[in-house]
């Protein structure tokens, strides 16, 4: 809802004189629809004061009132202000400013439900947050509704959530020291239509401090830019990380420019991963891997990745995935620095167990365009109806002692010079082409029914 200043003009008119009224008197008038004006408690926009003890005292007043506070256009320096059950603050969009001054956060709430923010800049001005703290610090709280507010340059995490359910959607969150936002154990979360770009670790994460049900929805954000900073190995740098938290969907999403990964599930079961658009991404483009059950990457687009899907870890407890309808092509040879030296690069797909990949294209493939197994890590993967141009290995099956059952049917396999389906001893391909007449069988492998198209 846009405020403008002519509507505010409004609110202060709705008793003769009351911008000359105390704020005690104020609380006391009728207020239109729009709410309270912030600036009949003395607010002053454009001050170099520090306006934090005059804008809480206002927030509070229009809390109990159970009527929002609206905020004319100007730059308010403030922080560390508190948000009471229910407060309602709105603003003018990109025209009203909460610039902080310091502290732990701008703006917190703890045990506060049925809060709104709407159509305000929060500028953080790179001052530094404490560990675990965002610009926006919400705890325990129920229908939390931060909608169409533009956070920008957080010296910490931009929006930080514990135990909350509410609806975080149509923000512009920027050059943020940390993540964009954090949630803990989520009551029942949406998060969505977001723009989020320049961000030092994460873009926005959905965590648990246990595995356990979490059911967030994050759907049709825009993130971009999204560096390691930190370093590590693939804790950093991913556009979307769901971590312990099961039943999270990650739809219609368009990601690029990311440092590791674009959404990475890790101990997160019954993930779903579908319609997401994913360009130049460093690592594995989608993954899902250690301790989960379920996993449904569908109907993705990813150009430009070390590896387009992970299905992973089943030592750990990684298993059940339907990989299906994915467009995948030009792939990176190469993972960034700091993974491990034998994790691969240039693969497509990778699945482990009780997994089917179906209807796939894959194309510029430098090392596989799909793989089942790593070493004696494979049970009851089906690879199906995929197209495969221009790998270097099509399909690679492992094969050593102990690997257990694959089926490899009805795919269009075609340039691809070291062979169509070949078996592997983890990530060395040990056999000729599968797909020959002559080519060895083994008991736990079924290759049929596929078309190769070999190189003139």
């Amino acid at each position: 809802m846009d405020v403008n200043r002519r509507h505010l003009v409004g609110l202060a008119a709705t008793s003769a004189g009351a911008l000359a009224m105390s704020p005690q008197a104020s609380a006391a008038q009728p207020v239109s629809a729009f709410g309270r004006d912030a600036t009949q408690y003395g607010l002053r926009p454009g001050s170099a004061d520090d306006q934090t003890r005059i804008l809480q005292r206002a927030i509070d007043d229009a809390a109990r009132a159970q009527v929002p506070l609206a905020l004319p256009p100007g730059v308010y320096r403030v922080s560390q202000l508190r948000l009471p059950n229910g407060a309602q603050l709105v603003g003018v969009r990109g025209a009203t400013r909460l610039a902080f001054i310091g502290g732990a956060s701008l703006l917190t709430s703890e045990g506060a439900d049925h809060l709104g923010l709407s159509n305000l800049v929060l500028d953080g001005g790179s001052i530094p947050l404490p560990a675990r703290r965002g610009l926006v610090h919400c705890l325990s709280g129920r229908d939390i509704r931060i909608a169409d507010c533009e956070i920008i340059a957080s010296g910490g995490n931009g929006i930080w959530l514990e135990n909350v359910s509410g609806d975080i959607s149509g923000n512009t969150i920027t050059k943020t020291a940390v993540k964009a936002i954090t949630s803990f154990d989520a009551q029942g979360l949406a998060v969505t239509r977001n723009t989020i770009a320049d961000t030092n670790d994460n873009g926005i994460e959905i965590l648990r401090t246990s595995i356990g049900d979490d059911g967030t929805l994050v759907a049709d954000n825009r993130i971009e830019d999204i560096k390691a900073g930190p370093g590590g190995s693939g804790q950093y740098g991913n556009a979307i990380n769901a971590f312990r938290a099961g039943n999270v969907i990650v739809r219609g999403n368009r990601i690029s420019n990311c440092d590791y990964s674009a959404v990475r599930g890790n101990s997160a079961s019954n993930i779903q991963i579908s319609g997401n658009s994913i360009t130049d991404v460093r690592e594995v483009a989608l993954y899902s891997e250690f301790a989960f059950e379920g996993a449904v990457i569908a109907n993705n687009t990813v150009d430009g990745a070390a590896l387009g899907v992970s299905v992973c870890n089943f030592n750990e407890g990684g298993r059940l995935a339907v990989v299906q309808g994915n467009i995948i092509r030009n792939l990176l040879a190469k993972r960034p620095a700091g993974t491990k030296p034998d994790d691969d690069g240039g693969i497509g797909i990778y699945v482990e167990a009780d997994s089917s990949v179906s209807g796939n294209v894959i194309e510029n493939a430098p090392s596989f365009g799909i793989v089942a197994g790593w070493g004696k890590y494979l049970r009851d993967v089906a690879i199906t109806g995929n197209v495969i141009r221009n790998a270097f290995v099509g399909v690679g099956i492992s094969v050593t002692s102990g690997a257990g059952t694959a089926l490899v049917n009805s795919n269009m396999i075609s340039e691809t010079p070291r062979g169509a389906v070949v078996g592997l001893d983890h990530a060395r391909p040990v056999t000729p082409d599968l797909t020959a007449e002559d080519a060895p069988r083994f008991a736990q492998v079924s290759v049929g029914m596929n078309t190769v198209r070999k190189l003139p």
